[in-house]
């Protein structure tokens, strides 16, 4: 059994948009996707790109992936990177794929010498939490999330 972690390619854009729509499916969040895998090309691969994305291979075929981009703290003056998802095809848990994702973004933060490695987890999803913790995610439970979208965005961008 072989798994190998790569960095995704232009010719992945299909393969990352269904990773993103199965993981929207599993979150219970399907409604809410509207990238498209033209959207995926153009932000992924593009001449300037700002989100990056690690695919996960098993036997040489897809099976899960990590998409992150670069943050900023002041507090540490260090970049970190953000996790913006992770997903692994359920019939493929259980073989250490995601934690293959998190030790290989993990690995990038320690050689840059990145202050951070952070990302959400859905408050319902007890097997995901279950599994940061066992990989030493600390959950930040004195934080609260501030989304602007939408109507009001466009108001806050027009003042």
């Amino acid at each position: 059994m072989t798994l190998t972690i790569r960095p995704a390619v232009a010719a992945d854009a299909a393969t990352i948009a269904g990773f993103v729509r199965a993981l929207a499916i599993y979150e219970k969040l399907e409604h809410e996707v509207k990238a498209t895998e033209a959207d995926v090309v153009r932000d992924l691969f593009g001449a300037d790109p700002k989100v990056f994305c690690e695919i996960a291979e098993w036997e040489g075929a897809p099976v899960g992936f990590a998409l992150w981009f670069y943050t900023y703290s002041t507090f540490q003056g260090r970049h970190g990177i953000w996790l913006e998802d992770i997903f692994v095809d359920p019939a493929m848990r259980g073989k250490g794929i995601g934690k293959a994702l998190l030790v290989n973004l993990a690995q990038r933060c320690v050689a840059e010498e990145l202050g951070r490695f952070e990302w959400w987890v859905l408050n319902w999803n007890e097997p995901s939490i279950d599994f940061y913790k066992s990989q030493g995610g600390v959950m930040q439970d004195e934080w609260t999330k501030v989304r602007i979208d939408g109507a009001a965005l466009a108001k806050l961008g027009a003042a």
